[in-house]
């Protein structure tokens, strides 16, 4: 068991496998940063300088000003713009991982194969047909 396990670790899929999510999390990073930090102020801006963050609903009743204020005070919280927010942010990943694998395909086509070659036998006829045609 323990020698299927290392043949399994060793195989190049699964080093791959974690090379890709550990550029992926950084990735990730890259990504929530690119929303949160430059496209979320200009859709805030219009959409009237409304922070999405900042959008919520205090199940315990109470009002409070932002999310934060609310958190600290112990309120029970439905956090539907913090989900706008990861919605986006997942749009924009997907988006990115499409054109990503999109360009990789494009990269991978290959040329399309020549014809085989007819068989021997054929070329062999097709000559003795030019024979006869001379004569």
């Amino acid at each position: 068991m323990l020698k299927e396990f290392r043949e399994f670790a060793i195989k190049g899929n699964v080093i791959d496998m974690a090379v890709g999510i550990i550029i992926g999390a950084a990735f990730g990073k890259i990504v929530s940063s690119l929303v949160a930090d430059i496209l979320m102020p200009p859709i805030s801006m219009l959409t009237g300088k409304v922070d999405f963050s900042n959008w919520f609903v205090s199940l315990t009743g109470g009002d409070y000003t932002t999310l934060d204020a609310a958190q600290k005070a112990g309120a029970v919280t439905l956090n539907y713009g913090l989900f706008i927010n990861a919605v986006i942010n997942f749009v924009i990943v997907a988006f990115a991982i499409f054109l990503l694998i999109k360009q990789i395909n494009r990269l991978k086509r290959e040329a399309p194969a020549a014809p085989a070659a007819p068989p021997r036998q054929e070329v062999l006829l097709g000559e003795i047909r030019d024979l006869l045609a001379k004569r």
